[in-house]
């Protein structure tokens, strides 16, 4: 779930460590976020119809007393685990976020918006 987050929204991973059933907007698929490394708040993220869906089925497993969307650690030792496993060499966990700026400017989006979604001044 959280490499699709990453995929799907550009957001860094301690961003997505904090992430709170209550920041997500099923209805219009948002969500709401602040950004660890900026402290620049969004109010309403998009994200995609699919990867939204995926994240409601994730979401509809959860103790429904629990508020953040994950409570276990996703450390560099447990990216590295996946990357091996995969056979994806070096690639960090950052280059996902960097894929999401690729995919957009592939896409026609303005820079304008791919700054904004990316939290770039």
């Amino acid at each position: 779930m959280r490499i699709l987050l990453a995929l799907g929204t550009g957001l860094r991973r301690g961003d997505i460590e904090l992430l709170r059933v209550s920041d997500i907007d099923f209805e219009n698929s948002h969500v709401a976020t602040q950004s660890q490394k900026t402290r620049k708040s969004m109010g309403s993220r998009p994200v995609p119809v699919p990867i939204m869906a995926e994240l409601k089925k994730y979401v509809s497993g959860l103790d429904p007393k629990q508020e953040k969307i994950f409570v276990d650690c996703f450390k560099q030792y447990r990216w590295n685990k996946i990357r091996e496993k995969l056979g994806l060499g070096d690639f960090k966990f950052h280059d996902l976020r960097k894929t999401f700026g690729s995919v957009l400017a592939q896409n026609g989006v303005s820079t304008a918006v791919t700054q904004r979604l990316l939290e770039h001044s």
